[in-house]
């Protein structure tokens, strides 16, 4: 970490199943901003050491006192190998996690910057009632859900509810090198699933995440170095998780993981500011989703509040920890929370 060195983790009470991990540190005396992590990953996304700037470094620098959150899905906690929906991170991690930041800082409100499922659970949250956030960056995602057409289909075969059948309860992203026959299987048929022009990789773990997921990232965004640690940032992912994600895409929308509309009805609680980035290049959430959130919550709480950049040349996740992220993405964070004020 940079800043005054200072790290602090601190485990938060979040139900009886879990306890997500808050990781502090301070660059300067501005309101707190916390960072959460999307499905199958973990708080490492921002704070790789593989580009020459990572989303922490750059804040810390400009001042900030930064907060990572890992949830329950984070891979480095023990929680993640449970089953748990959307509406669980939503429901517990989230008022426990900002409800700690705002203990240990003394601060009213934090500003929040969450991408994918932690973008996903944070609109969750925050439209079924949760306080203390002053404002929010959102990454690749909204309360609108627009899949391209594979994704759609996988969804609609209903692709996690076969996998528990089958007697998966999770699937990982990072592949081993002394995997067992049944993954070495995996990893040769997923030689032939398709990827987009140009994107074809030899990597195993790549394979991997395109198929969980969809093609998150342009190579041409990744350093060597971080395309080789993507086995360290990748990994187990529940099926729970995937089948209420699943639902999403199939409603187009947010909806618990029982399918009701508990959600959407409740734009006022939104109004906040709230900036979405997106990478033109998405090939797991078209930009049209952030694009209908956007036109939502503007015809819900009027037009002053919301912000939306769409990154050329940039995919999902590489908007993150992209080799040139800290000029082509990051600026518009910065710009977000400096229009907030201190």
């Amino acid at each position: 970490m940079v800043g005054d060195r200072r790290q602090l983790d601190v485990a938060v009470r979040a139900g009886e199943a879990a306890q997500p991990r808050l990781t502090g540190c301070r660059g300067g005396a501005k309101v707190p901003v916390v960072l959460a992590h999307g499905l199958g990953v973990s708080s490492l996304i921002f704070r790789i050491d593989t580009i020459e700037t990572n989303l922490v470094e750059f804040l810390v620098a400009t001042g900030y006192d930064v907060w990572l959150l890992d949830f329950r899905a984070s891979i480095e906690l023990p929680a993640s190998l449970g089953q748990f929906s959307g509406d669980d991170v939503a429901r517990f991690d989230y008022p426990a996690a900002v409800a700690k930041v705002r203990e240990l800082t003394g601060a009213a409100a934090v500003d929040m910057v969450v991408h994918c499922f932690g973008a996903t659970t944070f609109f969750m949250a925050m439209l079924a009632g949760l306080g203390g956030v002053r404002s929010a960056v959102a990454s690749q995602i909204g309360p609108h859900v627009v899949a391209p057409a594979l994704t759609r289909i996988k969804s609609g075969l209903h692709t996690p509810e076969l996998l528990r059948a089958l007697g998966f309860q999770s699937l990982t992203a990072a592949a081993s090198q002394q995997a067992d026959w049944p993954e070495r299987l995996y990893d040769a048929a997923l030689r032939l699933w398709p990827v987009p022009p140009g994107e074809q990789c030899t990597s195993a773990t790549c394979r991997r995440i395109s198929f969980l997921y969809a093609p998150l990232y342009e190579h041409g965004q990744l350093d060597a170095a971080t395309h080789g640690a993507l086995h360290e940032m990748f990994g187990v992912a529940n099926v729970a998780s995937f089948d209420h994600l699943a639902l999403l895409v199939r409603r187009g929308q947010l909806v618990d993981a029982a399918g009701g509309d508990v959600y959407m009805p409740h734009f006022d609680r939104l109004r906040i500011p709230i900036t979405f980035v997106h990478g033109a290049e998405n090939a797991c959430f078209l930009p049209e989703s952030t694009a209908r959130s956007f036109d939502a919550l503007r015809a819900a709480n009027g037009t002053a509040l919301y912000r939306r950049h769409v990154i050329p040349g940039y995919g999902h996740i590489d908007c993150i920890f992209g080799r040139s992220a800290a000029r082509d993405v990051y600026p518009f964070v910065l710009e977000h929370l400096e229009r907030m004020g201190a």
